[in-house]
Parts: C-alpha cells; structure tokens; sequence
C-alpha cells in the first residue's frame, strides 16, 4: 500500500499539497535518470527502474487528476482552455509512456524519449503549479475536501496497480517493477 501525498502525522493534506508532493517525486526520478546519462552511466538496470517508477507515478498522478481534480476545478472555473491545454499535455505524456513501455535501456531513442518525457513534465508541472493552482486557490473548492478524495483514490489506484497479475499472466514481473519486460530480441 503506498503512502504517497499523505503526511506523516496523520492530519490532512489538501490537494494542492498532494499534487506538489507528487510533482517533487517524480522531478527527483527524471534528475536520477539525468545523473546516469550525463555520468555516461551504462546500469540499464537502474535506468529500467528509474523510468519503470516514473512512469507508474506520472500514471497514477494523471489518474487522479484526470478522474477528480480537473473535473472539480473545471466545474467551478470559467477557463475551459487552461483545463483543456492541461488535458491535451496529460495526453502527450500518455503518448511518450506507451512508448516507453515496449522500450528498454540500449533501444534507439530510449534515453532521448525519457528526457522528452522530463522536458514536457518540467512544462506541465510549471504551468500547473503556477496557473492552475493559482486558479484552484482563488476557487471556492474545499482543498482539504478534495485533497482526501485524491488521497483516497490514490491509494485505491495504487493497490489496484500493484495487485499481483491475473493466473492468466505467464510472466512474472522483472524485479518487482510495474510492467513485465519484453522477451529478449
């Protein structure tokens, strides 16, 4: 069961405070990831994990976005193009994870579509932080509200994504990671 976004002494947390805490997580995943490739660092072990937990944590935190967040916001906000542009950048992320997750460490263009990935999060995260939290701030939302909502799905997301594979699945998965690796070419 995973504790992310929920503070240690048991108060709560609004949602803002949550989506942060997911944004510092996933940015110290993509500097993890530069710091091997700027040291020319060849553990494509590390790398397949780093880039195995950014991509669970971008899908988990898009999820709830997705599915609670935006919804809530959109309702209350009257900026169908910022919430829009959101959607379109939440896609785009969708897109380059499908791609990395029939890629592997060594792959043409596996290290240039992590660091697309990161530079387009980078984007995301800023202008979500900057204007859309300013939005959610300004809003008569109830943070502390949808913020336990947000928890609370998290949470269900994560056990639901980390329940063991159905009988029908043959292949374990490599190391513990989220996704089962491709067989060798």
């Amino acid at each position: 069961m995973s504790t992310h976004g929920k503070p240690k002494s048991g108060a709560a947390i609004d949602a803002l405070e949550l989506l942060k805490a997911d944004h510092e997580k996933v940015k110290s995943l993509f500097l993890a990831f530069e710091s091997l490739r700027e040291n020319d660092n060849d553990d494509d072990e590390r790398k397949f994990e780093l880039v195995d937990e950014i991509c669970y944590e971008l899908t988990l935190h898009s999820m709830i976005e997705e599915e609670i967040f935006y919804p809530m916001l959109r309702s209350v906000i009257d900026d169908d193009d910022l919430m829009d542009e959101a959607d379109v950048e939440h896609a785009g992320m969708r897109d380059l994870i499908s791609q990395l997750e029939v890629m592997y460490p060594g792959d043409d263009h596996f290290d240039a579509t992590v660091a697309v990935l990161g530079e387009e999060m980078a984007h995301h995260i800023d202008k979500e932080e900057r204007d859309i939290f300013d939005v959610a701030l300004e809003s008569l939302l109830n943070l502390e509200e949808l913020g336990e909502r947000l928890a609370a799905r998290k949470e269900e997301l994560d056990d639901d994504l980390t329940a063991p594979p159905t009988p029908i699945d043959a292949m374990e998965p490599h190391n513990n990671a989220h996704r089962t690796p491709r067989p060798p070419d």
